[in-house]
């Protein structure tokens, strides 16, 4: 049976509520100050590409799309990533905050030392974005509703207990708070206008749980190799390398 407007939008929250990676031990532990600037270094490292999949993710759905009322609201979000004349973007945002943490911006740009579960997590994510139905695409990144409660507990937690957190720092934070309300509200809409079966709410309600996988998988990946048991896979970023004093003693 197919439920009402009301009853899907609370099943999906349901999901947010039970399944989003702000409940993941290692978010308990950075928001807390339990994290060793190793840890952090790592994480925003690993994160990074993620940040930097985004936009590509978006274009790979924009190019399905024929409708360009569709395109148009969607383009927004590329850009709040990539940046404009106006608007620096994410990816700028968090590479300042790789220097601020002391690891080389240039090195977290060039994407090596990503953890193998990372990247395995993060490219079945844009995978599934360009393979499956737009409804099924558009669903995963409703994991958006979710995310300002977890950027507002960052910016409290990191101000509190680490010496590198400022306003320059946790721009990235900032603006999410900002930009994300907009993509919430239109992509969520978007959902539930076009889960009008009980087949296409169940396709929507399972990419939101497939996203919500995803988020997850890179902080297990990130916990088991700089946390317990602390084994790195070979080729991953070690701790103590391609930070920023070592690069200016080499210049």
């Amino acid at each position: 049976m197919t439920a009402s407007r009301q009853e899907f939008e609370a099943r999906l929250r349901q999901i947010g509520h039970e399944r989003y990676h702000d409940k993941h031990p290692f978010h308990d532990r950075l928001h807390s100050g339990g994290c060793t600037p190793d840890q952090v270094r790592a994480w925003v490292i690993n994160r990074f590409y993620y940040q930097a999949s985004i936009p590509i993710k978006d274009a790979a759905f924009m190019s399905r799309v024929e409708d360009p009322k569709l395109r148009r609201a969607w383009r927004s979000r590329i850009e709040d990533h990539d940046g404009t004349d106006e608007n620096e973007g994410g990816i700028a945002r968090w590479l300042r905050l790789a220097e601020a943490v002391g690891v080389d911006p240039d090195y977290v740009a060039s994407k090596d030392g990503i953890l193998p579960a990372t990247r395995f997590a993060v490219d079945a994510y844009v995978r599934f974005v360009r393979d499956k139905s737009l409804l099924e695409a558009v669903a995963a990144s409703l994991t958006e509703l979710f995310a300002p409660k977890i950027h507002a507990a960052r910016i409290e937690g990191l101000l509190a207990n680490y010496a590198f957190a400022n306003d320059a720092s946790l721009s990235y934070f900032r603006n999410r708070l900002k930009e994300a309300p907009k993509d919430v509200a239109f992509g969520l809409s978007w959902v539930l206008d076009h889960a009008d079966t009980a087949e296409k709410q169940d396709a929507a309600a399972a990419a939101l749980v497939f996203k919500t996988d995803v988020l997850w998988a890179q902080l297990d990946a990130l916990n088991a190799a700089y946390v317990e048991p602390a084994r790195i896979p070979p080729g991953a970023w070690q701790p103590g390398t391609h930070l920023l004093d070592q690069k200016a003693k080499a210049s």
